[in-house]
């Protein structure tokens, strides 16, 4: 329960990690109350940014100029200085990629309240912070993401209909590239790592054919930890195992690539080889409209 205020008004303040300038962004608008993307599509010049020097964090005068900006009251205005270094450092301090305040609002009285907040964690960094990881609500989370994570795999879900099992980020991002530009749809990001296992190989076609959308699945893989004769072993007994019902492509690159593609080709399993990422992708999408390349 929170006492009813009296608001004069309603601000919006928040930091997030700007990737391509490479440093946290304090992010501030007279305008809050709402989606800050509302504001950004309907009043971009409403959004004020102020870069934070990696080492030196937000420092009182860049909270002065955005409370300023703000067009706060004067007596106000070391509240405001407070407020953003605080929450500056919460943001620091326990690996957050966004950190923000919506609404944080100016009473009557002149009083500054943070009226409501969120948080996002980055979960690399959840290893450092178990008290934050204590905090997470499974029922919230995507099941098939819950369990790709214990098997120790990488795995988002999306909205297309091409499944993906790749070994290497890298080369996971590459794959939906290539299926995109050929006009296909990517249904997920999965990278089982550069060591997998039969075991997580079996766990990742389970993760892929639980999604309903997967209409078709590509496998990308480069021998390289691994060899593709191992790689291509694995792969069968998976597809064994879990009986995939859907058009397969493999593709294969790497370490005894031939001897990989050989036990493939023998395996007596209905897939489809390829030799090139534009052929496999060509491959899978063709087959997924029942058509051949």
């Amino acid at each position: 329960m929170e006492r009813a205020c009296q608001i004069a008004r309603e601000l919006y303040v928040g930091l997030v990690i700007d990737r391509g300038a490479a440093r946290v962004v304090c992010i501030a608008s007279r305008e809050g109350g709402v989606e800050i993307e509302e504001v950004a599509r309907r009043a971009p010049e409403q959004i004020l940014r102020e870069p934070v020097d990696p080492a030196l964090g937000l420092q009182p005068f860049q909270a002065r100029k955005l409370a300023f900006a703000l067009a706060l009251p004067g007596p106000s205005v070391p509240a405001a200085v407070r407020a953003l270094q605080g929450l500056y450092r919460a943001f620091v301090e326990s690996d957050a990629s966004l950190a923000e305040i919506n609404p944080l609002i100016l009473t009557a009285e002149g009083e500054l309240l943070a009226l409501d907040a969120k948080m996002t964690f980055d979960d690399s960094a959840l290893f450092r912070h178990p008290e934050i990881q204590a905090l997470q609500d499974v029922e919230e989370e995507d099941p098939l993401e819950l369990q790709a994570g214990r098997a120790g795999i990488s795995y988002i879900s999306l909205d297309g209909t091409i499944g993906c099992m790749v070994n290497g980020a890298g080369l996971a991002m590459a794959t939906m590239d290539i299926i995109k530009l050929h006009g296909g749809e990517p249904a997920n990001f999965l990278d089982v790592g550069g060591g997998a296992s039969r075991e997580q190989v079996a766990t990742a076609f389970k993760i892929l054919l639980a999604d309903r959308k997967v209409e078709g699945v590509l496998v990308n893989i480069f021998g390289g930890i691994m060899k593709c004769d191992v790689i291509a072993q694995g792969i069968i007994e998976a597809v064994r195992e879990v009986a995939v019902q859907v058009p397969l492509v493999v593709r294969l690159a790497g370490t005894n690539v031939e001897m990989g593609k050989e036990i493939l080709a023998r395996s007596g399993l209905p897939l489809l080889a390829a030799d090139t990422m534009e052929e496999a992708a060509q491959q899978v999408i063709a087959a997924t409209r029942g058509g051949r390349p």
